[in-house]
């Protein structure tokens, strides 16, 4: 068995004199009054008494109001005789309720699972039948497409919402204007559902259940980019220990500034796990969350941002640049925003420049994946530096190459990682958790990365999107960082395509900003920043590329056009 503690050098962790630099902590130190998400809620509901808590679409909902409603909503859960370690899903887009019953099906002992709202039926069964979810909450938009599915798992109650429940009397407009002008919410018949307001009408008794840090709070289930998704047993322990090492990164960012009442903009879906961490991290350091229901809506986006002017946005690369480009959104006033963090994705130069230039606010880059709670690396606040920066806390990453064995400094290897965010495995697939770890504890990532003297991270790319063109290995993610840097392209994505001579060849696909672009000038522009075998071969110009729901390009999507 290999330890790989047992040959660790000081060079290989040369992150450390970057923390000493910094005057950052090596070790995280846990809050000593904080042995579960229970008591993490309950502390940091204290804490923000009298606050306003959640802007959606206008209306102000107050930090005891969602204490309240999540303690009534798990008073609910208690009272269906549901035992610890069953798990409820939540099939929501970003709602007041979605955070509410979040936090009560965690205040109630249970096991929270986020579902993407835009889930086929397909997708939505096998969610719900690998997980045993017993309750699902579910927004009336998408009730037809779980209708398909209702008899085919172990769901026995149903609670539907629709977007305004939590809104007082504007919900009630809202709500007629989505079911009856927009013809929003599909026709379906769900036995024995109930509705979510009269869960809101009804005082449910409620009491607080034991909880460990090693208890699992989360089956966050990895992104379809991946194959069939599987769910990552993420523990309370987990998550704590992640808020805690992002505020050791994030708060100084704040210090001078901050206030209560101040916001930080929620547009990523709480159901991605990046997105649902931040905004613990947001609750904990006492800003309101402007939720964004539909983020692909760049002008309301645009209009969100004027009128609250928040402090803190967590974004991908995509939306990012999508903002950038946004004629309205480039005349605002970005004087009051403080730290935009970019994640999910690698954030582009070209993007990170754009920000810039129209903020005056570096993004600041962090890497991570669902199984890692998300966040494994983060750049200390003043710079974008094109790297995922140096490890958190109490997180030792190591680079592997095909065979086990640790590559020298600035060789690309396999990203392994050790840590108290670390998930406990897959749920119901040991096999898979063994595949995913070495023999002492490391999780293999499946992203090739280098580390350079300082101990800062750059990811390569992923693995398995690797491109073999005659022997040589060409990374996707180099290639089209490459292209989009060109004046005239929007965006693009990258992959590799079958070649009988040289076995595969560089493929883009392209969106363009200038319309009079051509496959010569990216040519060009491609043989004047690249070595032969990496340059793309094949050009294609799309309207739009493939995008999941947090934004990441589908690659594997690429392939079928």
């Amino acid at each position: 068995m290999t330890h790989y503690s047992d040959f660790i050098t000081p060079a290989d962790r040369a992150w450390q004199a970057t923390y000493q630099k910094n005057k950052l902590d090596i070790q995280l130190t846990m809050p000593k009054e904080v042995s579960s998400l229970l008591d993490f809620f309950d502390v940091h509901f204290r804490a923000n008494r009298g606050q306003r808590g959640i802007t959606f679409m206008g209306v102000h909902i107050g930090y005891d109001e969602l204490d309240g409603i999540s303690q009534n909503i798990a008073g609910y859960l208690q009272s269906l005789g549901l035992k610890k370690g069953d798990k409820v899903a939540v099939m929501m887009p970003n709602t007041p309720q979605y955070l509410a019953v979040m936090i009560g099906i965690v205040r109630a002992g249970y096991i929270l699972v986020n579902v993407n709202p835009l889930y086929t039926a397909h997708e939505l069964e096998h969610q719900l039948n690998d997980s045993e979810a017993k309750v699902l909450f579910i927004v009336e938009n998408f009730a037809h497409t779980f209708e398909k599915v209702v008899n085919k798992g172990q769901i026995q109650q149903v609670i539907i919402t629709g977007i305004g429940d939590m809104m007082r009397l504007k919900g009630l407009l809202i709500n007629a204007v989505v079911r009856h002008v927009k013809k929003m919410v599909p026709n379906y018949c769900i036995p024995n559902k109930i509705k979510f307001k009269d869960i809101l009408n009804k005082k449910y008794p409620y009491t607080k259940p034991s909880v460990g840090l090693d208890d699992i709070a989360v089956l966050q289930y990895t992104g379809g980019t991946t194959g069939v998704a599987k769910g990552a047993m993420l523990t309370h322990g987990n998550l704590i220990a992640n808020v805690e090492q992002c505020t050791t990164y994030v708060k100084s960012g704040f210090e001078k500034s901050h206030q209560h009442g101040e916001y930080m903009a929620v547009a990523l879906p709480l159901y991605h796990i990046f997105s649902f961490m931040v905004t613990m991290l947001g609750m904990k350091m006492g800003f309101a969350l402007l939720l964004i229901p539909n983020a692909r809506d760049l002008d309301d986006l645009t209009k969100q941002f004027g009128k609250y002017r928040p402090q803190f946005f967590p974004a991908v690369n995509t939306l990012f640049n999508a903002l950038a480009h946004h004629d309205g959104f480039k005349s605002l006033d970005h004087s009051n925003l403080k730290v935009s963090l970019g994640g999910g994705m690698s954030v582009l130069p070209s993007t990170a420049d754009a920000w810039e230039k129209i903020t005056g606010n570096y993004i600041i880059e962090g890497y991570g994946l669902s199984e890692t709670s998300p966040v494994l690396t983060f750049n200390p606040l003043g710079s974008y530096t094109g790297k995922i920066g140096i490890p958190f806390p109490s997180t030792d990453i190591l680079l592997l190459d095909d065979e086990g064995n640790q590559v020298a400094q600035g060789e690309a290897g396999e990203i392994v990682a050790k840590g108290p965010q670390v998930m406990k495995g897959y749920w119901n697939q040991p096999e898979e958790t063994a595949r995913a770890m070495t023999e002492d504890g490391y999780f293999r990532t499946g992203d090739i990365g280098v580390m350079d003297e300082n101990g800062y991270f750059k990811i390569v790319d992923r693995k398995k999107d690797m491109i073999l063109v005659s022997g040589f290995n060409v990374y996707p993610n180099e290639v089209e960082e490459v292209i989009a840097s060109h004046s005239g392209v929007l965006e693009c994505g990258v992959i590799g395509v079958p070649d009988e001579h040289s076995g595969e060849v560089v493929k883009a696909f392209i969106v363009k900003k200038d319309p009079e672009l051509t496959e010569t000038d990216i040519k060009t522009w491609a043989k004047q920043n690249l070595t032969g075998y990496k340059r793309p071969k094949k050009i294609a110009f799309l309207d739009e590329l493939p995008k999941s729901n947090v934004g990441k390009i589908l690659r594997k999507e690429l392939r079928n056009i």
